[in-house]
């Protein structure tokens, strides 16, 4: 059975790309377009894991990440937040929230961040 992967990025262009590139891996994708969306999606579809924008309308990154992790349900969902913040405070500030990685979009290709998926998931 594929594995679920919930993307929750405002960017449309991003969002596709990554989607594309994950469907053509193999992976159910979701989509959620802003962090309320991304909050609700987690928990009626119960992702595999989860590849978080933190630049967000409605709710920011670190608040949907919060909310996913304090959640009994969606809590052991990996988390990869996938950002063009890269300072380290935002990094530490994400970690310490829960998150299984810290990606900076501007540093990678959408191959990698598959590769960093199936490696999570393994």
């Amino acid at each position: 059975m594929a594995k679920k992967i919930l993307i929750v990025e405002d960017d449309i262009f991003l969002r596709q790309l990554i989607s594309k590139k994950m469907s053509s891996e193999g992976f159910d994708v979701s989509l959620a377009v802003d962090g309320a969306d991304g909050v609700k999606e987690a928990k009626k579809i119960m992702p595999d894991l989860i590849l978080l924008d933190l630049v967000l309308p409605t709710m920011d990154g670190f608040e949907v990440l919060s909310k996913i992790k304090a959640d009994s349900e969606t809590g052991s969902i990996p988390v990869i937040i996938l950002s063009n913040l890269g300072q380290q405070e935002e990094i530490s500030k994400g970690l310490k929230l829960g998150a299984a990685d810290f990606l900076v979009k501007a540093q990678l290709t959408p191959e990698e961040i598959v590769e960093k998926v199936k490696t999570l998931l393994k």
